[in-house]
């Protein structure tokens, strides 16, 4: 943990040095203006200085629970307490909600002042902003709320599953995920989103028609068109897309709607999304999940009954839900490598969806479309080599924008 902790810090050092720099990278000057580079620059900056301090006090707080070992403690605590309430804490399922409970109160607590000062410090000065208070408070206890009602019947799933899955538990544990992903997907959109966001049909007009007729041309089965108004928290931009086999979905963010100075301009960055879905881009992303999630399973089973192990984190016994926790600790540095490779991945896709969408006569509409989100979104203009290589999952826009003038491009990437 202190390894990778050093050599993420070392990158953003590196970063914090690019994003420094008091000019913008040559193919910028005369594209982005003064005044939007000067904004830009003093919001990255501010947000990495706050990265700076949130991931030192992260990792003080992770050596901590592990020097002091305070994962034991709580664990006893968490089992007290459900025997004072005239539970019974041998039941591993009732001991593991409380412990998680417990818990989940803790992290919130921990990370309700870095939420606060983000959304109305760091994105209110900047003008991205646009929650109340009590639209914050009423947004973190619908998310509570979910997590009560979703939270503990998945938990005891997962419990029961390895307590009973014997030399299949690999299959079984991955066969319970793969469902869940597929149900997540399926009700968050339709269930969970719409309780924090409006979602509208988008009008008639011009630019539905033209969105529908690209659709059409690509075979892309559009059912519904939705604006959602992302402007009543965030001036922050995106759209997406959604739904299985022909029941597809797309999402425009209102903002998006406001930034981009015409129609042709939004139907570019619906392109670039579509030829995620035509190049089965998120076909690929998802099988990758799939497959890396049953290689952690697999890791989990080889260590899930090693008494050494958990021994070294303070404890006597061998608790399931423990058991979890402990391997995602151990993992964590080929979880970060991982990640780099999947950022790896991702930036080849977006230069296919680019280049897509450049084939369909989009490369001018969605040129300006991405000058128009990088400036209005205070995206950093100036990144550096290392930093964007291992945390970025979309190239940055000047190697996006020379990308799209390469009429190789295609075919290099």
């Amino acid at each position: 943990m202190i390894v990778v902790y050093i050599f993420e810090t070392y990158l953003r050092i590196r970063q914090h040095r690019a994003l420094k720099l008091p000019t913008l990278p040559k193919p910028l000057l005369g594209v982005i203006s003064d005044e939007k580079f000067k904004r830009s620059r003093d919001y990255t900056l501010h947000r990495s200085y706050f990265r700076f301090v949130y991931e030192a006090v992260t990792i003080l707080m992770d050596l901590a629970i592990l020097y002091f070992k305070a994962l034991p403690w709580f664990w006893k605590k968490s089992g007290e307490l459900v025997t004072k309430v005239g539970l019974n804490a041998d039941n591993e399922i009732i001991h593991g909600l409380a412990f998680l409970a417990g818990a989940t109160v803790w992290l919130q607590i921990i990370d309700l002042p870095f939420s606060l000062y983000s959304t109305f410090v760091i994105e209110a000065q900047h003008g991205f902003n646009k929650q109340t208070i009590w639209l914050f408070i009423r947004d973190m206890i619908k998310a509570i709320l979910l997590s009560i009602i979703l939270g503990p019947p998945i938990v005891a799933a997962i419990i029961y599953i390895v307590q009973i899955g014997g030399r299949y538990l690999v299959i079984y544990l991955w066969g319970f995920m793969f469902v869940l992903s597929l149900l997540m997907m399926t009700i968050y959109p339709i269930v969970i989103a719409p309780l924090f966001n409006k979602f509208t049909p988008l009008p008639e007009g011009v630019l539905r028609v033209k969105i529908e007729n690209l659709a059409a041309s690509l075979k892309f089965p559009l059912k519904k068109l939705f604006v959602v108004d992302g402007s009543t928290r965030s001036s922050h931009s995106n759209a997406y897309m959604y739904g299985f086999f022909k029941n597809k979905r797309i999402v425009l963010y209102d903002t998006l709607i406001q930034q981009c100075s015409n129609e042709d301009e939004i139907v570019s960055v619906i392109a670039h999304e579509l030829g995620h879905w035509k190049l089965n881009h998120v076909l690929y992303s998802f099988l990758a999940g799939q497959l890396l999630m049953f290689l952690q399973f697999g890791g989990y089973t080889l260590v899930r009954n090693s008494k050494d192990l958990f021994k070294s984190f303070g404890f006597n016994d061998q608790p399931i839900i423990i058991g979890l926790i402990i391997f995602q600790y151990a993992i964590m540095p080929l979880q970060h490598l991982l990640n780099f490779c999947f950022n790896l991945v991702s930036r080849a896709f977006e230069y296919q969806a680019d280049a897509f969408a450049k084939n369909l006569g989009y490369a001018p509409q969605l040129r300006a479309a991405l000058i128009k989100l990088q400036e209005e979104n205070l995206s950093a203009m100036n990144t550096d080599p290392w930093y964007s290589a291992y945390h970025y999952s979309h190239p940055p826009l000047v190697e996006r924008l020379q990308a799209l003038e390469d009429p190789d491009s295609e075919q290099r990437k």
